[in-house]
């Protein structure tokens, strides 16, 4: 969670969560159906809210986001509760829905005020324990950075020892050990606050018995966690640029940068991704006159559709807000001038070769990195040896397209709108091959989406 007041992502809260069932179960309440009286926010370092429950009488739940701390009049023995992870997940999705203007009722300022005062006795406060209308104290907000840290130093040592245990033992022995074992991991990393290291250990449990070539995938999966681990021990050692990666992939909330760019923004795709609690929506920018790509999420918990959507095939004259990191491109949106109109045409482009050096050049800056966004210009949709590619129309060279890419049927959509003619494509190329997102025709006016 963040050190002053910026508000939580959801894999963030997720990563909170103790167990499998308190995120399933957290998840659900991460709407605003059943709350009432919620208040605070991001700028207020605590959000409140009632709960309804099985009784008739509604739960009460506060949590400090600076800290995180929770209180929850609910009696599950879980840390946090579902409760207040449902809360924060309806921050996360809706800032809108908790009213930031709100002041703490009684039962939330009660508990806020014993924060406030057992801080004063130790001389650390934080935003949510400070004074109303009173700034947060500088030092003590280093201080808690400083204790989160040592947190994670701590967790990012014991996970390079559990990954030497599993290369000890072998990896064929991870698929006897059961999931439960890397969720005990994961859960430790989200003791030590680094839900990005919980994130990693979570997908490795997933890997084990997953289909041939399984090892293979668990072993190159796991040089990037210890990756990861060591780059955060040695951060100190690293450029600025690097280090703000690192701290951003072991979870460390990423505040957007604080110059806004103003550009002409081409939408250039937009697609939802579900992992059956959280909806992700990734709309892809590209920005005409700084020649800029940008990345914007926006999450939806429970089954709700994330708030902010973009109609492909737009220019929209807009400001974005850098996060910041080496290759970063991630992005929130901001304010927006004017209406949209269309694309004019396509972004530029080069050929597939300097599409995989665009690639090895963005791997510098974060090896942790899945893909990055690429424009090929005049290349040809082929089948070969039982799979799909993008080849140069001087067939100099191609790309094979993602196995987890299109669907059949936008596969066959590519071959229709190219006719065996050179197409201009945007997509996402990365070391599991270019998924296309959006496609142009010489002879067809218009942005055609893919996904």
């Amino acid at each position: 969670m963040d050190e002053t007041g910026v508000r939580p992502t959801a894999e963030q809260v997720l990563a909170l969560a103790p167990d499998a069932a308190s995120r399933k179960a957290g998840t659900k309440l991460g709407t605003a159906g059943p709350w009432s009286d919620t208040g605070g926010g991001g700028a207020e370092g605590a959000v409140w809210g009632l709960c309804a429950g099985s009784g008739g009488k509604p739960y009460r739940t506060v949590v400090d986001i600076t800290g995180p701390a929770y209180t929850c009049s609910c009696p599950s023995r879980k840390f946090p509760c579902k409760h207040a992870l449902g809360l924060l997940l309806l921050l996360a999705s809706d800032e809108q829905a908790v009213d930031g203007t709100a002041p703490a009722p009684g039962w939330a300022e009660e508990w806020l005020a014993k924060r406030r005062e057992r801080a004063g006795e130790r001389g650390t406060g934080s935003p949510a324990e400070a004074a109303p209308g009173r700034p947060a104290d500088p030092e003590a907000v280093r201080r808690r950075a400083e204790r989160r840290a040592a947190r994670i130093t701590a967790g990012a040592t014991e996970l390079e020892q559990r990954l030497t245990d599993l290369l000890r033992g072998g990896l064929a022995a991870a698929e006897q050990s059961g999931y439960g074992l890397w969720e005990e991991t994961a859960a430790r990393m989200v003791d030590a606050q680094a839900p990005g290291l919980a994130g990693r250990v979570r997908e490795l449990g997933a890997i084990p018995g997953s289909g041939p070539g399984w090892p293979v995938r668990l072993l190159e999966e796991s040089a990037l966690l210890h990756l990861l681990s060591t780059a955060w021990l040695g951060r100190d050692r690293l450029p600025e640029p690097l280090a703000a990666t690192v701290r951003t992939r072991v979870g460390l909330p990423s505040a957007a940068g604080s110059a806004p760019v103003r550009d002409h923004w081409l939408v250039l795709a937009q697609s939802d991704s579900s992992d059956g609690k959280l909806i992700t929506r990734r709309i892809r920018l590209y920005g005409r006159d700084s020649g800029r790509s940008a990345l914007v999420l926006s999450f939806g918990a429970a089954g709700r559709s994330p708030q902010l959507g973009l109609p492909v095939g737009l220019m929209i004259e807009a400001e974005i807000l850098p996060h910041p990191g080496a290759g970063q491109l991630r992005a929130d949106w901001g304010r927006q001038f004017g209406a949209p109109g269309p694309i004019e045409g396509p972004p530029p482009g080069g050929s597939t070769g300097a599409a995989i050096e665009a690639y090895g050049s963005a791997l510098r800056a974060d090896p942790w990195l899945d893909s990055v966004p690429v424009t090929l210009r005049q290349v040809v949709p082929v089948q070969r040896g039982g799979g799909w590619q993008l080849a140069d129309a001087d067939g100099e060279s191609a790309l094979p397209l993602a196995s987890t890419g299109l669907s059949r049927s936008g596969l066959w959509k590519l071959a229709a709108l190219s006719g065996g003619g050179p197409l201009t494509v945007f997509g996402e190329f990365g070391h599991r091959g270019f998924q296309p997102l959006a496609a142009w025709a010489e002879d067809l006016a218009g942005t055609v989406p893919l996904t």
